[in-house]
């Protein structure tokens, strides 16, 4: 593989990014603005009515995030002319042919020039419905690719996906593709035509039964998880975007695809500061409960991997392989993790968590800090589902009997703890494949990806990706964790 310059590569280039307000399409946005301001055009594609619409999200939830502070510093006065001129957002919708693209004029000028196309729109949500997880994830890869079919100068299409779609299996997991059929159990019959009806079919069943709107959801959630495990996936989202995959390898003819599987994203490690985050990451939820000490125990093997990467590792990932492979077809699939080359382990962030909520506690809504201890570890589920039966199960069925006597009384009491036991145990359910995870991910393909950048002598302190570059301590108590109290705890 040759490589040349990756700032070269991007000057006068013209990018579509699909999800354009996600978490990792906006750190990819940035940092394409802040270190090639030569690039010659970013069409931001988000759901929206309208483009008037679509503007407005991408002001409030792109542009005028903190992330683009330091652009905006770079910029001065000239930031919102420069953005004006280098990128068009539009109001689109990957699970609609042509992207949903209702401006004719728009889409000839896009599939005209369009050089490379970024497809970062995806629902994350592990327990996602699965009518809408399977077509944003699934049938959204379809249409993606049939609109990069048309585009006349398509030099490489970048598919984000996950490098969980290897389901539960332990031990190395290799950088390989997914085929048409493909299952993890064995199981034949998997057709993703005939996943689409099924969850058509299962949705007017429900319309035609009128079912309430949050039935039809649970209903909706359940059948995906349902779907997933029959093949087995352990929830939607996996699922789903496994059969992306699969769309993308069978249907992709001549089309130059990139596939690219990152692990637990997390905050940024270095650009375009230290510590962005935004929204609770799957992690991240763990040190905002301990933090507020509202998490006093934990479920998992404290020697399990917890295979987390910061986002800027990933974004650089992205753009070092979209310039690498562009016009030159590959069927390389990069896994961007640190599991193989710098593990970090569930005990390390019981360990970072205590020693920096220590020193630095969080402050309640009385004004007092909340003090931590070293948490309870439930090193299996059945430990879990003991725990949860003394502690909360017995008193429910206390309460049972409490309510009946009293005609009722605690009607509202018992309905609000037996909604949240069965919050908690869903959550453990959906969470225990990850959180006793035995696999590593091989990133051979990423690993020699990173030494072809640097033999070839391109920008590799600008776009780095070296998991074994990250001191996890000094990263966890002095950037993600402070990243994590700034910006998602509320």
């Amino acid at each position: 593989m040759e490589l040349e310059s990756v700032l070269k590569f991007l000057e006068n280039k013209t990018i579509l990014v699909t999800g354009a307000t996600g978490f990792l399409a906006k750190i990819f946005v940035e940092k394409i603005l802040r270190v090639q301001p030569n690039v010659k055009k970013l069409y931001l594609l988000l759901r929206a009515a309208d483009a008037k619409s679509a503007t407005q999200r991408m002001n409030n939830e792109v542009i005028g995030k903190d992330l683009f502070r330091v652009l905006k510093e770079k910029l001065g006065a000239n930031f919102n002319s420069f953005v004006r001129d280098k990128v068009s957002v539009m109001a689109g919708d990957i699970t609609c042919k042509d992207l949903g693209l209702k401006d004719l004029d728009l889409k000839e000028e896009m599939l005209s020039q369009l050089d490379v196309i970024v497809n970062l729109a995806a629902t994350t949500n592990f327990d996602e419905r699965y009518d809408v997880s399977i077509s944003l994830n699934t049938l959204g890869a379809k249409n993606v690719l049939n609109f990069a079919k048309q585009c006349a100068n398509l030099k490489v299409l970048v598919h984000i996906s996950t490098a969980y779609v290897s389901g539960e299996r332990g031990g190395l997991i290799l950088e390989n593709p997914y085929h048409m059929g493909d299952t993890l159990n064995g199981v034949t019959g998997l057709d993703i035509n005939n996943e689409l009806r099924l969850a058509e079919e299962k949705l007017k069943e429900l319309q035609a039964e009128e079912a309430t709107e949050p039935e039809i959801t649970l209903a909706m959630k359940d059948f995906g998880i349902e779907r997933a495990k029959k093949f087995g996936w352990p929830n939607t989202y996996v699922f789903t975007k496994a059969m992306g995959e699969m769309v993308l390898e069978h249907l992709k003819g001549n089309t130059n695809v990139v596939i690219v599987r990152p692990t637990i994203v997390t905050s940024t490690y270095k650009e375009p500061f230290p510590g962005w985050v935004e929204g609770v990451r799957t992690i991240d939820s763990l040190a905002v409960g301990y933090g507020k000490g509202k998490l006093t125990c934990f479920l998992g093997d404290v020697n399990a991997v917890v295979d987390a990467i910061p986002a800027d590792f990933v974004v650089n990932a992205i753009i070092v392989a979209m310039a690498a492979h562009a016009n030159q077809p590959s069927d390389r699939i990069y896994q961007v993790g640190s599991s193989m080359r710098n593990p970090l382990r569930y005990g390390d962030l019981q360990k970072f968590g205590f020693g920096y909520f220590s020193k630095k506690p969080w402050i309640n809504k009385d004004g007092k800090p909340v003090k931590v201890a070293k948490v309870f570890v439930l090193s299996n589920m059945a430990s879990f589902h003991r725990y949860m039966t003394f502690r909360y199960v017995l008193f429910l069925k206390g309460l049972e009997l409490v309510n009946t006597a009293f005609c009722q009384y605690f009607q509202g009491m018992y309905h609000d703890l037996n909604r949240k036991i069965k919050f908690v145990m869903r959550l453990a359910e959906l969470y225990r494949p990850y959180l006793f995870f035995k696999g590593v991910f091989d990133d051979m393909n990423t690993e020699r990806l990173r030494l072809e950048a640097k033999e070839s002598g391109i920008e590799t302190e600008i776009f780095y990706f070296d998991p074994k570059s990250i001191n996890w301590e000094e990263y966890f108590l002095s950037i993600h964790i402070p990243g994590v109290v700034k910006y998602v705890f509320k």
